[in-house]
């Protein structure tokens, strides 16, 4: 987990593409967000967990994968220099 003095991570403008809007509830996204940014990735792999731990450290890329309540993967993404993070769905990348 990343040291409480490195969190919380700014997310900067939030977007999410039409697919996610249309296919996760508003109380998913939020769920998400919070998570995302107190430095819980969710259901990513060890070599991205190990990635967003040290992105906070070093100002690059954040990937977050979370399940909505309804079963519906989704991620995550705020940009290196922190202006925007995107709720997509894994096509829509």
């Amino acid at each position: 987990m990343v040291p409480p003095h490195l969190l919380p991570v700014p997310l900067g403008q939030i977007v999410a593409t039409p697919a996610a809007l249309t296919a996760l509830t508003q109380p998913d996204i939020v769920a998400a967000l919070r998570r995302h940014i107190s430095g819980d990735w969710g259901e990513v792999d060890d070599d991205d967990r190990r990635a967003n731990d040290e992105s906070v450290r070093d100002g690059t890329r954040l990937l977050s994968a979370y399940t909505s309540a309804g079963g519906t993967a989704f991620w995550v993404i705020t940009e290196a220099d922190r202006s925007v993070t995107t709720v997509l769905l894994p096509d829509d990348y």
